[in-house]
Protein backbone atom coordinates (compact mmCIF):
# COMPACT_ATOMS: atom_id res chain seq x y z
CA UNK A 1 0.00 0.00 0.00
CA UNK A 2 1.27 3.72 -0.70
CA UNK A 3 1.64 5.66 2.86
CA UNK A 4 4.40 7.79 0.91
CA UNK A 5 5.28 9.24 -2.51
CA UNK A 6 6.53 12.33 -4.17
CA UNK A 7 5.28 15.41 -5.74
CA UNK A 8 7.92 17.48 -7.15
CA UNK A 9 6.56 19.82 -9.60
CA UNK A 10 4.87 23.32 -9.12
CA UNK A 11 1.37 24.31 -9.37
CA UNK A 12 1.94 26.17 -12.43
CA UNK A 13 3.77 22.95 -14.20
CA UNK A 14 0.62 21.21 -13.24
CA UNK A 15 -1.54 23.12 -14.29
CA UNK A 16 -0.35 23.04 -17.55
CA UNK A 17 0.62 19.41 -17.80
CA UNK A 18 -3.06 18.32 -16.98
CA UNK A 19 -4.55 21.07 -18.84
CA UNK A 20 -6.51 22.58 -15.80
CA UNK A 21 -7.08 25.68 -14.03
CA UNK A 22 -4.44 27.34 -11.14
CA UNK A 23 -7.20 27.87 -8.03
CA UNK A 24 -4.43 27.20 -5.38
CA UNK A 25 -2.29 31.15 -5.41
CA UNK A 26 0.26 30.18 -3.07
CA UNK A 27 -0.34 26.52 -2.47
CA UNK A 28 1.38 25.19 0.39
CA UNK A 29 3.28 21.46 0.22
CA UNK A 30 5.60 19.11 0.76
CA UNK A 31 8.01 17.11 -2.25
CA UNK A 32 7.31 14.32 -0.23
CA UNK A 33 3.57 13.72 0.90
CA UNK A 34 2.12 11.50 4.23
CA UNK A 35 -1.15 10.50 5.15
CA UNK A 36 -2.44 13.47 6.92
CA UNK A 37 -0.51 16.45 4.93
CA UNK A 38 -1.60 18.35 1.95
CA UNK A 39 -1.10 17.21 -1.66
CA UNK A 40 -1.98 18.51 -5.02
CA UNK A 41 -4.64 17.36 -6.73
CA UNK A 42 -6.70 17.65 -10.29
CA UNK A 43 -10.20 17.62 -9.72
CA UNK A 44 -13.70 18.64 -11.67
CA UNK A 45 -14.22 22.43 -12.05
CA UNK A 46 -16.93 24.21 -13.52
CA UNK A 47 -18.23 23.32 -17.02
CA UNK A 48 -15.64 19.97 -17.26
CA UNK A 49 -12.61 21.91 -16.40
CA UNK A 50 -9.62 20.65 -14.55
CA UNK A 51 -9.11 22.34 -11.38
CA UNK A 52 -5.60 22.12 -9.63
CA UNK A 53 -6.12 22.50 -5.61
CA UNK A 54 -4.55 21.15 -2.42
CA UNK A 55 -6.05 18.86 -0.69
CA UNK A 56 -5.39 16.41 2.98
CA UNK A 57 -4.32 13.47 2.25
CA UNK A 58 -6.58 10.77 4.12
CA UNK A 59 -10.25 10.21 4.32
CA UNK A 60 -10.73 10.68 8.22
CA UNK A 61 -11.75 7.18 10.17
CA UNK A 62 -13.46 8.16 13.60
CA UNK A 63 -11.35 6.71 16.53
CA UNK A 64 -12.77 5.93 19.77
CA UNK A 65 -11.10 4.87 23.12
CA UNK A 66 -11.85 2.05 25.68
CA UNK A 67 -14.33 3.88 27.42
CA UNK A 68 -15.38 5.53 24.36
CA UNK A 69 -13.84 8.79 24.37
CA UNK A 70 -12.99 10.35 20.69
CA UNK A 71 -9.70 9.79 19.68
CA UNK A 72 -8.10 11.88 16.77
CA UNK A 73 -9.74 10.64 13.30
CA UNK A 74 -6.92 7.98 11.38
CA UNK A 75 -6.31 9.17 7.58
CA UNK A 76 -7.42 6.43 6.01
CA UNK A 77 -5.19 7.28 2.65
CA UNK A 78 -5.56 3.96 0.52
CA UNK A 79 -9.32 3.18 -0.72
CA UNK A 80 -8.76 -0.35 -2.36
CA UNK A 81 -10.78 -1.16 -5.63
CA UNK A 82 -12.55 -4.02 -4.11
CA UNK A 83 -13.73 -2.07 -1.36
CA UNK A 84 -15.26 1.13 -3.60
CA UNK A 85 -18.51 -0.31 -3.61
CA UNK A 86 -18.96 -0.05 -0.13
CA UNK A 87 -20.61 2.28 2.50
CA UNK A 88 -17.05 4.20 3.04
CA UNK A 89 -16.07 5.18 -0.10
CA UNK A 90 -18.89 4.10 -2.81
CA UNK A 91 -20.37 8.03 -2.88
CA UNK A 92 -17.09 9.95 -3.85
CA UNK A 93 -16.41 6.91 -6.15
CA UNK A 94 -19.40 7.72 -8.06
CA UNK A 95 -19.50 11.46 -7.83
CA UNK A 96 -15.70 13.03 -6.83
CA UNK A 97 -13.13 11.02 -8.29
CA UNK A 98 -10.07 13.18 -8.98
CA UNK A 99 -6.06 12.87 -10.16
CA UNK A 100 -3.46 12.78 -8.22
CA UNK A 101 -0.11 14.01 -9.20
CA UNK A 102 2.95 12.17 -8.58
CA UNK A 103 6.67 11.91 -9.73
CA UNK A 104 7.11 8.73 -7.77
CA UNK A 105 5.87 6.44 -4.62
CA UNK A 106 7.62 4.72 -1.87
CA UNK A 107 7.21 1.27 -0.40
CA UNK A 108 9.05 -0.18 2.72
CA UNK A 109 11.41 -2.71 2.50
CA UNK A 110 13.66 -4.62 4.77
CA UNK A 111 13.60 -6.18 7.83
CA UNK A 112 10.73 -4.77 10.77
CA UNK A 113 13.12 -1.80 12.23
CA UNK A 114 15.32 -1.42 9.53
CA UNK A 115 12.93 -0.58 6.84
CA UNK A 116 14.23 1.17 4.05
CA UNK A 117 12.52 3.66 1.07
CA UNK A 118 11.89 1.51 -1.97
CA UNK A 119 10.79 4.24 -4.90
CA UNK A 120 8.61 3.31 -8.03
CA UNK A 121 8.10 5.57 -11.19
CA UNK A 122 7.57 5.24 -14.92
CA UNK A 123 10.17 5.55 -17.51
CA UNK A 124 10.30 8.55 -19.09
CA UNK A 125 7.52 10.10 -17.50
CA UNK A 126 8.07 13.09 -15.10
CA UNK A 127 5.08 13.06 -13.78
CA UNK A 128 2.01 10.40 -14.15
CA UNK A 129 -1.73 10.40 -12.49
CA UNK A 130 -2.84 8.22 -10.17
CA UNK A 131 -6.35 7.91 -9.57
CA UNK A 132 -8.20 9.02 -6.42
CA UNK A 133 -11.45 9.84 -4.80
CA UNK A 134 -12.07 13.19 -2.39
CA UNK A 135 -14.92 14.64 -0.16
CA UNK A 136 -15.31 17.34 2.29
CA UNK A 137 -14.91 16.15 5.75
CA UNK A 138 -15.47 18.51 9.15
CA UNK A 139 -12.55 16.61 10.68
CA UNK A 140 -9.51 17.29 7.95
CA UNK A 141 -11.34 19.41 5.63
CA UNK A 142 -11.48 18.61 1.82
CA UNK A 143 -9.38 15.41 1.20
CA UNK A 144 -8.52 12.59 -1.02
CA UNK A 145 -7.58 8.96 -1.04
CA UNK A 146 -5.38 6.79 -3.26
CA UNK A 147 -7.38 4.27 -5.26
CA UNK A 148 -5.08 0.65 -5.00
CA UNK A 149 -5.26 -2.20 -6.98
CA UNK A 150 -2.95 -5.57 -7.30
CA UNK A 151 0.73 -4.75 -8.61
CA UNK A 152 1.78 -6.56 -11.96
CA UNK A 153 5.08 -7.24 -13.02
CA UNK A 154 8.40 -5.93 -11.60
CA UNK A 155 6.74 -4.59 -9.16
CA UNK A 156 4.84 -7.78 -7.81
CA UNK A 157 7.90 -9.78 -8.25
CA UNK A 158 10.10 -7.32 -5.97
CA UNK A 159 8.30 -5.14 -4.00
CA UNK A 160 4.46 -4.96 -2.59
CA UNK A 161 1.56 -6.88 -3.94
CA UNK A 162 -0.18 -3.61 -4.09
CA UNK A 163 -0.05 -0.75 -6.28
CA UNK A 164 -1.74 2.79 -7.22
CA UNK A 165 -4.46 2.65 -10.19
CA UNK A 166 -2.03 4.24 -12.36
CA UNK A 167 -3.41 6.32 -15.11
CA UNK A 168 -2.33 6.58 -18.91
CA UNK A 169 -3.51 10.30 -19.89
CA UNK A 170 -5.77 9.16 -22.78
CA UNK A 171 -7.92 8.27 -19.69
CA UNK A 172 -7.87 11.02 -17.53
CA UNK A 173 -11.15 12.85 -18.94
CA UNK A 174 -12.96 9.01 -18.69
CA UNK A 175 -11.90 8.59 -14.91
CA UNK A 176 -12.96 12.17 -13.98
CA UNK A 177 -16.32 12.13 -15.33
CA UNK A 178 -17.33 8.83 -16.69
CA UNK A 179 -20.01 6.59 -15.61
CA UNK A 180 -19.07 4.03 -12.06
CA UNK A 181 -18.67 0.93 -14.25
CA UNK A 182 -16.42 3.45 -16.71
CA UNK A 183 -14.31 3.79 -13.71
CA UNK A 184 -14.39 0.81 -12.28
CA UNK A 185 -12.55 -0.73 -15.54
CA UNK A 186 -9.93 1.43 -15.38
CA UNK A 187 -8.97 0.05 -11.85
CA UNK A 188 -6.49 -2.36 -12.75
CA UNK A 189 -2.77 -3.20 -12.85
CA UNK A 190 -0.58 -1.24 -14.61
CA UNK A 191 1.15 -3.48 -17.51
CA UNK A 192 3.95 -1.05 -18.68
CA UNK A 193 7.34 -1.13 -17.57
CA UNK A 194 8.17 0.49 -13.55
CA UNK A 195 11.09 1.89 -12.68
CA UNK A 196 12.22 0.71 -9.10
CA UNK A 197 15.58 2.52 -7.25
CA UNK A 198 16.50 0.76 -4.13
CA UNK A 199 17.64 2.80 -1.47
CA UNK A 200 19.58 3.34 2.23
CA UNK A 201 17.06 6.01 3.45
CA UNK A 202 15.23 4.84 6.61
CA UNK A 203 11.62 4.59 6.03
CA UNK A 204 10.66 6.10 9.33
CA UNK A 205 11.72 9.55 9.16
CA UNK A 206 14.53 10.39 12.53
Amino acid sequence: MCNLYRMTKTVDEIAALFDAVDAVKGANFGEEIYPGYPGLVVAGGAEGQFKVGTMSWGFPLVMKGKNGQPLKPKPVNNARTDKLDGFFWRSSFERRRCLIPLTAWAEAQGAKGAKTRTWLSLPNAETFAAAGVWRKSDEFGTCYSMVMTDSAGSAAESVHSRMPVLLAPEDYGLWMAGSPEEAKRLCKPWIGDITIEVSDHPWVRR
